[in-house]
């Protein structure tokens, strides 16, 4: 094994869980990502084959049929995926958030519904937050629910929606001024809404429209989409956890958790290509000798190295730290901000070190230059992170004068 990024004080549980989806990943989904990716094709054997493994109900409670892991279980398991091939990851996560927010404060009945399917893998999530005109700024949602009897009207147009066509239970955040006067704070009026749909595109139940697929310059296999609404109905029993307006609260928790993943993500796919750059660089030769044995390459492949350990490190913390019950926002802003940024610049690192055939699509690492972008985006910009990490600071260390 590889003395990079471990992780000690796993129990042998954690250890044989993180053993068998390596070897899975090595041997299922290495070898067939590249082409999947390039052709943009769903995977769907490796979908069924980590259904076999139980990921999909990793940390969804024995009671309801899943193996009640940690987070950091988790993020060994997304790192492990996402070196492999990040898509994958993708859509493992969504589903894990989904699982999660139920989990956390969903209803009785809303957990006995939902997590047992869940956690075999038949009922897959997909979480949607984002709009066409918000960006990051989630208290400018316009999608709107009105109540109409014991049911509720959904209206509005959702944005990058990660396993929008795959999926069979979508949690929308919308806004809801029902119960909650003008002049409202926009965070205290909205509701997570437990959408079930049919898979695939277009109509996929009557006033909910799936258009297709988003063509992207990377993250591709997973199918991200719109989500359009129009006079959707949905019973008033699949508002999230029974009560409206606390939808802000549970997606943000969903996404603390999601930033892990992300982290972890980051931290996959620079291993990758950390694996990548310091193999080429063994075998190609230059004046006379593998560029390895230059110093500017040893550098190099130094400071890749240094990189991966750092960002690994980061997501651990952040990991244990929710699973202890304590609050992590700081430290999983920290992980995802550091885990991305440092993806980045692993994989163009290892992108030089491949010189000229680094741009050509027969090398892996073509693929994880177009992938890396997207972690830099993906719950939560920089600037994002930074904000959360600099407000938490504030809070912890206020000038007492």
């Amino acid at each position: 094994m590889a003395r990079l990024a471990q992780t000690h004080g796993l129990t042998d549980v954690q250890q044989e869980i993180v053993s068998t989806v390596r070897d899975f990943v090595d041997k299922e989904i290495i070898p067939v990502a590249t082409q999947l990716e390039h052709k943009d094709e769903y995977p769907q054997d490796i979908v069924d084959g980590l259904k076999e493994l139980g990921l999909f109900g990793l940390m969804i409670p024995e009671e309801y049929g899943g193996l009640g892991e940690s987070l950091l279980t988790y993020a060994l398991c997304v790192e492990e995926i996402a070196r492999g091939w990040m898509s994958v990851s993708g859509i493992i996560n969504t589903h894990f958030i989904v699982a999660y927010m139920l989990k956390q404060h969903g209803t009785q009945e809303q957990r006995d519904t939902f997590l047992p399917r869940m956690a075999a893998g038949e009922v897959r999530g997909a979480f949607s937050m984002s709009e066409p005109a918000l960006g990051s700024d989630v208290s400018a949602i316009t999608s709107k629910a009105v109540r109409d009897g014991e049911e509720y009207v959904l209206n509005g147009q959702k944005m990058w929606l990660t396993n929008g066509g795959s999926s069979t239970l979508v949690a929308v955040l919308v806004r809801s001024d029902e119960g909650h006067p003008e002049g409202t704070a926009p965070h205290k009026s909205m509701t997570t809404f437990l959408v079930e749909k049919e898979p695939g595109f277009g109509e996929v139940r009557p006033g909910l429209t799936i258009p297709g697929k988003i063509d992207k310059m990377g993250y591709k296999g997973v199918d991200t989409t719109e989500l359009i609404m129009d006079g959707l109905r949905v019973p008033a029993n699949r508002v999230l956890g029974g009560t409206t307006g606390r939808g802000f609260y549970q997606m943000m928790d969903g996404v603390e958790v999601g930033r892990v993943n992300v982290a972890a993500r980051g931290c996959g796919v620079a291993q990758r290509a950390f694996e990548l750059g310091v193999a080429y660089a063994q075998q190609r030769h230059t004046f006379g000798k593998a560029i390895a044995q230059h110093q500017a390459i040893q550098f190099k492949l130094a400071e890749m190295a240094t990189k991966v350990e750092a960002a690994h490190a980061m997501m651990v913390n952040a990991a244990r730290k929710k699973d202890s019950g304590q609050r992590n926002d700081l430290e999983a802003g920290m992980a995802k901000y550091l885990a991305s940024e440092y993806c980045k610049e692993v994989v163009e690192d290892a992108f030089r070190i491949h010189g000229g055939y680094g741009f050509s699509k027969e090398y892996e690492i073509e693929r994880l230059y177009r992938e890396a972008p997207m972690l830099l985006i993906g719950e939560g910009t920089a600037e994002i992170q930074k904000m959360i990490i600099g407000r938490r600071l504030l809070e912890e260390y206020r000038f007492q004068g």
